[in-house]
């Protein structure tokens, strides 16, 4: 499998769901790492990039609703200021509506500081036809705003109302515009774990009063992403994007399980491409084997970060050995094909200048969690009112997206800042930035670009100088080991071609 795709691939895969036979499905697995590690390290760890790649998904043959939708849409008081808010997310529900086919279990949801469902008239999905998609229509738009904002009671009435579906997939879609400030009455965390594994669900930030970590937090525990509009108007096409994407979806779970070697333990697999996303494994029952379920598949690529602990105590040095097995596994998918399990190696070594390099896409993903770090930092700085501060913050920002050519992030930041020197990170701040600026630029920044260009299929497992980094002896910073000047701080690197 090729795992390379171009930097704006989508988050959700690019089929959308129509009529025509379905190809036939396939689900492919590569691996990049460094192989080597030093055997006199006192705590070694073993990173590696992990591709998954589904093609063939498209469900326009399916026999019954691959998707049970559940729209909660923001009514609480704030969204009536302005009136543009509340008309928006009409016209998007409504959008939103039109587009489920024939057969797809839906309902609308309202939320304030409770939550209701404004269609159908009981707690029970009906499947979408003219008359209901209709009367779903007219529920939309008699909406009205009043009321707080419980994001946990909303989530819980849709985990309810979603238990009860027929359908592969479960997915909410839910519009906020502001804080979630009656967390009191239902905890977010506690509705999170209740609904992890349940469902996906995508939120949206609309107007400026809403918080772009605590939609992360929420889209990240349910595989989902977070999104925002600046302009009330660009609801409705987002919307039915998402829903395009959503239709073309058809395989509901994909497993991932890694079975380290003696010696080796698993310390973390998170998904880091297209968005970022916590994983937990399941149902380990203290087996070696960690399973980790991804959901909600079409024709897309995903990267993931695996993290192994490893001990170099009377193994052997200057040869491959398996470190951990990693496999995929499609529940119930008896019709979709499956790559091999490959192996994560480890290679222990005495030479420095071996184990001194590192995977040149372990370190782009490691770099764009930093960016994101200083975004979040940045935003801090900027609530408590220290301007040079955050102007600093998004200095190292716009530094560590220049040195991994992530130009959407570039073009990003540049709304806030000034940029006179993108290696160097100078930047001012620009003058009448707002708070919601900064909340824009956090859930922009979760969404990750695809990383360097792959090598051949001899680099991406253990590879050659190609795929490595190694470390900049002015700035100390992580530069590609094939490199003649640090894009970090345009040092020379002496010896290098």
């Amino acid at each position: 499998m090729n795992p390379g795709r171009p930097a704006n691939e989508d988050a959700h895969g690019m089929s959308a769901a129509g009529g025509g036979a379905r190809r036939s499905a396939s689900v492919g697995l590569d691996i990049s790492q460094w192989k080597y590690l030093s055997g006199e390290a006192r705590e070694p760890q073993m990173h590696a990039i992990v591709t998954v790649r589904a093609d063939g998904t498209e469900n326009g043959g399916a026999a019954s609703p691959v998707l049970a939708q559940v729209l909660a849409v923001d009514c609480s008081s704030s969204m009536g200021y302005p009136q543009e808010k509340l008309r928006a997310a009409h016209q998007a529900a409504v959008a939103a509506l039109r587009m489920l086919p024939d057969g797809t279990p839906f309902a609308v949801v309202r939320g304030a500081d409770s939550a209701s469902v404004v269609y159908p008239a009981t707690e029970t999905m009906v499947r979408a036809d003219a008359r209901h998609r209709a009367e779903a229509e007219r529920a939309v738009h008699r909406l009205i705003a009043g009321g707080g904002t419980c994001i946990g009671s909303w989530l819980d009435l849709s985990r309810r109302l979603l238990a009860e579906a027929d359908a592969p997939i479960g997915h909410v879609l839910l519009l906020t515009d502001g804080k979630n400030e009656h967390d009191e009455l239902m905890p977010l965390s506690d509705v999170l774990e209740a609904c992890a594994g349940r469902f996906v669900c995508d939120a949206w930030g609309i107007g400026d009063g809403w918080d772009g970590r605590e939609l992360l937090g929420v889209t990240s525990r349910l595989h989902g992403r977070a999104s925002s509009v600046r302009e009330e108007a660009a609801l409705a096409r987002e919307y039915e994007q998402l829903m395009r994407r959503l239709l073309a979806k058809s395989i509901p779970e994909l497993v991932i399980s890694v079975t380290p070697m003696a010696g080796a333990e698993v310390r973390y697999l998170k998904q880091v491409f297209p968005t970022e996303v916590e994983l937990d494994p399941v149902g380990t029952g203290g087996e070696a084997t960690r399973r980790f379920v991804t959901r909600a598949w079409g024709d897309e690529t995903r990267r993931y970060q695996l993290c192994l602990s490893a001990d170099p105590v009377g193994r052997p040095r200057g040869e491959d050995l398996q470190l951990a097995v990693v496999s995929l596994d499609v529940p119930g998918g008896e019709a979709v094909e499956v790559t091999p399990p490959l192996p994560c190696l480890v290679h222990w070594t005495d030479d420095d200048a071996l184990s001194g390099h590192s995977d040149i896409h372990v370190e782009h993903f490691e770099q764009h969690q930093r960016l994101g770090e200083a975004v979040a930092a940045a935003t801090d700085a900027h609530r408590n009112g220290e301007r040079d501060l955050a102007q600093r913050h998004l200095g190292t920002a716009v530094r560590l997206a220049h040195a991994i050519g992530a130009d959407q992030s570039l073009g990003r930041l540049e709304q806030l800042v000034e940029i006179d020197d993108p290696a160097a990170g100078r930047v001012r701040l620009r003058p009448g930035v707002a708070a919601v600026d900064f909340e824009h630029l956090i859930t922009a920044s979760s969404h990750s670009t695809y990383g360097p260009a792959s090598g051949s299929a001899d680099t991406m497992i253990g590879g050659g100088p190609d795929a490595a980094t190694a470390r900049c002896s002015a700035c100390d910073g992580r530069v590609p080991a094939a490199a003649r000047f640090c894009p970090l701080c345009g040092h020379g690197l002496s010896g290098r071609p």
